[in-house]
């Protein structure tokens, strides 16, 4: 689904009484799929009052148990994907981490109160020392986050994130297809906006630059 037209299912869908159950089509990481934030009033962001997010208890890349609620008070910014993506996680990860540190530089402080996170959708790949190498990659702060199968398909229903395994008739590898959605969310948990990133269906804009990230964070982050 284009970045435009996905983020307006998601105004028109993500309001209070209502779960965003289908809230995106399935992209596979080979196949693109748009996702660049929409235009926001000064107060509040696209996914005020949405249903989006609830408690869990996952593992990060240190083999720890990690919950949602380890965060209270700090700001979210929350990236569902996994490691063996071929092409579109990798790339948003690196701008949308590109762009935090720019943010993080120029206003350490503020910095301090955002923590990024990886939560896979490939927990059967994605153990705690596959993801430790690959967060390592894009920035320090970064964390990685993986759990049992029934534990991520409950965060995934519950983020409004839809996944399916791809496999083919006699290959041993295969693509995970999911919902492309990046999200900030309050230091009360509650979600804020969506992340610039790319939308492959406006190839003369870059939506998703690190600059355009890093405008994200200094609006939304106070």
């Amino acid at each position: 689904m284009a970045g435009h037209a996905m983020n307006k299912a998601i105004r028109t869908f993500a309001r209070p009484l209502l779960m965003l159950p289908m809230l995106a089509l399935l992209a596979g990481c080979n196949m693109g799929g748009g996702g660049k934030a929409s235009s926001q009033d000064a107060t509040q962001g696209d996914l005020a009052g949405a249903r989006i997010g609830a408690p869990f208890t996952l593992t990060n890349q240190d083999g720890a148990a990690t919950r949602w609620d380890d965060f209270k008070g700090q700001y979210r910014l929350v990236y569902f994907g996994y490691t063996y993506c071929p092409d579109i996680c990798p790339v948003d990860l690196q701008r949308i981490m590109q762009g935090f540190a720019q943010f993080e530089q120029a206003r350490p402080a503020l910095a301090a109160k955002v923590q990024p996170m990886l939560i896979s959708v490939d927990p059967g790949r994605d153990t705690p020392a596959v993801l430790k190498t690959y967060v390592a990659a894009f920035h320090p702060r970064l964390i990685g986050l993986t759990g049992a199968p029934e534990q991520i398909a409950k965060v995934a229903r519950d983020f409004a994130v839809i996944y399916n395994k791809e496999e083919s008739a006699g290959a041993s590898d295969y693509l995970v297809s999911h919902s492309r959605t990046p999200y900030l969310f309050g230091p009360d948990g509650q979600p804020i906006a969506l992340v610039p990133v790319d939308d492959p269906g406006t190839p003369d804009v870059d939506e998703g630059a690190p600059d355009k990230v890093r405008a994200f964070l200094e609006k939304w982050v106070k």
